[in-house]
């Protein structure tokens, strides 16, 4: 099956939640973003965001590890229903990446994604290239994180 048979453009899909832990925030940042506000949660206090929070890094990494998890989920739907799941990737790129609010130590983020258009690509005959909207909602129901996203189908 192909991404736009199973999933219409236009539909919001849940993809995963993950919740920002203190140590977790650290770790990340230690590794790729060594940042005060985000190694440091004393220094972050005295930042602009009052308290340490994650590295927008940490939170894109959090979408595609949902992103993946869904993938996973849904291909072990589909085949149990005796459906072919579609073959994604690899993505040729992002844009318009924002990180809308920060993400604090204890905010769960619920990352989604719309599909808003899927074509074939004149390049590669048998592939296509599928765009959508990517998000992250923290647990007031605001936005933290959205970047148009886009990834190739084998067809």
């Amino acid at each position: 099956m192909q991404m736009n048979e199973l999933y219409p453009a236009g539909e919001r899909l849940t993809l995963g939640t993950v919740t920002f832990t203190p140590e977790d925030i650290i770790e990340f940042a230690r590794k790729f973003d060594p940042q005060p506000f985000h190694t440091d949660a004393e220094l972050a206090r005295d930042t602009m965001f009052g308290a340490l929070c994650a590295s927008g890094w940490h939170t894109c990494a959090g979408w595609m590890k949902s992103m993946m998890a869904f993938q996973k989920r849904e291909a072990k739907r589909l085949m149990a229903e005796g459906k072919t799941p579609p073959r994604m990737g690899p993505s040729p790129g992002f844009a318009n990446l924002r990180w809308v609010k920060p993400v604090f130590a204890g905010d769960t983020i619920t990352y989604t994604l719309t599909p808003r258009e899927f074509r074939p690509m004149a390049s590669r005959p048998g592939l296509l290239l599928n765009t959508g909207i990517a998000e992250g909602i923290n647990q007031n129901g605001e936005t933290v994180l959205s970047f148009e996203t886009t990834v190739i189908e084998y067809i």
